[in-house]
């Protein structure tokens, strides 16, 4: 019991951390799509696409290789100090290729002139790589309150930065052009502060981690990096499949769309939208950080089957709720990012429901889980993402942006749908797939009845629409009525 404790607080603090995390630098949304023209967040939104990929290769499965072969070794040190190597020389060598062909990457990205982007980039891709195996040893030697710290730190002084330099700074000098602020301000950066403030960032994360490896007797064993890194790979081509099936339009879109039309301009309205769908996305982060630990340890219960049914039903109503409710006042939601995006919030139906099949195929990947078949959840990444890569490549120079976000749920539906499947043959569990199917019908008609009702007066709009969300709430009520009362009763 006590172990459980142990772990259920961790993981509220690792989880807590990391999606209050996120939810922080989702700030920096409105922020940047008043302060920045489409193009411009174009430009950022396509940057962090590339980082997002590059991290997966350059910690090339290490960080699960180091829980794995710390937590059996009898000199946990000489693994962290293996790996701790390893990284170093892999992020030093990758500055280094990024420095010489920085030019020609930036022409190659759509945005030549613009070599230090890709500088500042590549330096603090190879720092969070580096770190991230410290990050691990504070994981794997129960420090929870140390990592939150140096997390939560790095990402205050990201948004502090960001809004310093880019809000306050031309503000100061427009008052007073001799103000001690302009030796250290140049307008003509614009968005490259973007990415100095998360390049200063992560310096700040390494100078704090710096006492969990200055000191240390730096041992190499190379036969023991052999073994990490046969373990490690496959963990990256998962990797890399499921960043696909998240980032990948975000690199597509610019070189796909015709000449005729702004690629980073419609990449930028794409992704500004995109993030609108948080609310589901921290959702599902929240979930999963609890349900995992949740399964595992109720896995040999008697009835652990029918318990796993009933939290996938729950999940789908939750999941249900937040869509109507996030659509439903989307008018309001809107005001989040900047009337010069508003264009794209049509895409924002697909998004939510892309990801709301997500967590319904996270919910699902049990099965391969507990039957140790996860060979399985490599191969439907895989499946994933070629549908994924499909679709954009077919239809992005065609139907723009909506063909990403069709991409993005069609994707996640066939991923949970082949899950599902496969599931049933290897681990069956009797889902209310009859009751789910009703919840998503209902929804469905509800969110197609709430969207057309347009009413001049801001407040009975509104008020008609919480009606709306309210009646799928009772609808919820009443069909789980019993199974309610053995829950909180």
């Amino acid at each position: 019991m006590s172990a459980l404790k142990k772990l259920a607080g961790e993981t509220v603090i690792y989880g807590g951390s990391s999606i209050i995390g996120r939810f922080l630098n989702w700030w920096l949304v409105p922020f940047y799509t008043r302060m920045f023209l489409p193009e411009q967040y174009g430009i950022v939104s396509n940057v962090y696409a590339y980082v997002a990929f590059l991290l997966i290769l350059l910690t090339y499965g290490m960080e699960t290789s180091f829980f794995r072969f710390a937590g059996k070794s009898e000199k946990p040190d000489e693994v962290y100090t293996t790996t701790l190597l390893s990284l170093l020389v892999t992020s030093v060598s990758f500055v280094l290729v990024i420095f010489v062909f920085s030019g020609n990457l930036a022409s190659w990205m759509e945005y030549p002139g613009h070599p230090e982007y890709v500088r500042w980039m590549g330096l603090t891709v190879a720092l969070d790589a580096f770190t991230s195996i410290p990050f691990a040893r504070l994981r794997l030697k129960s420090r929870p309150l140390r990592f939150a710290f140096v997390k939560l730190t790095g990402i205050a002084v990201n948004i502090g930065l960001n809004v310093f330099l880019i809000y306050y700074c031309p503000k100061i000098i427009s008052a007073n052009p001799d103000s001690i602020f302009r030796h250290i301000y140049n307008p003509d950066i614009g968005i490259g502060y973007v990415f100095i403030s998360n390049l200063i960032s992560s310096a700040v994360m390494l100078l704090l981690l710096l006492p969990d490896f200055i000191g240390k007797k730096m041992v190499f064993d190379k036969k023991l990096l052999m073994q990490m890194l046969n373990y490690g790979w496959p963990l990256l081509i998962v990797g890399l499949a499921g960043m696909v099936n998240q980032n990948i339009e975000k690199i597509l879109m610019p070189k796909l769309l015709p000449a005729s039309v702004d690629g980073l301009q419609q990449l930028g309205i794409y992704a500004a939208n995109f993030k609108l769908a948080v609310l589901m996305n921290l959702f599902i982060q929240a979930f999963r950080y609890s349900f995992e630990p949740f399964f595992f340890s109720h896995y040999k219960g008697e009835d652990s089957k029918m318990t796993y049914a009933l939290v996938m039903k729950y999940f789908v109503i939750f999941g249900l709720l937040i869509f109507l409710s996030v659509m439903l006042y989307i008018g309001i939601a809107k005001y989040f990012i900047g009337s010069r995006y508003y264009e794209g919030l049509r895409i924002v139906p697909f998004i939510l429901m892309g990801y709301f099949f997500q967590g319904i195929f996270y919910t699902l990947s049990l099965w391969y889980k507990l039957t140790d078949k996860t060979s399985y959840g490599a191969k439907l990444a895989l499946l994933g993402a070629v549908v994924t890569i499909g679709l954009n490549v077919l239809f992005i120079p065609v139907m723009g942006y909506m063909a990403s976000a069709f991409a993005f749920l069609i994707a996640s539906v066939f991923m949970t749908v082949a899950s599902y499947l496969l599931g049933q043959k290897h681990f069956p569990v009797k889902y209310d797939l009859k009751r789910v199917a009703l919840y998503f019908g209902v929804a469905l008609v509800l969110y197609i009845v709430g969207v057309n009702i347009n009413v001049p007066n801001h407040i009975i709009h509104y008020g008609i629409r919480t009606i709306v969300i309210i009646i799928f709430l009772a609808f919820v009520v009443v069909k789980e009525k019993k199974e309610l009362k053995r829950l909180f009763v």
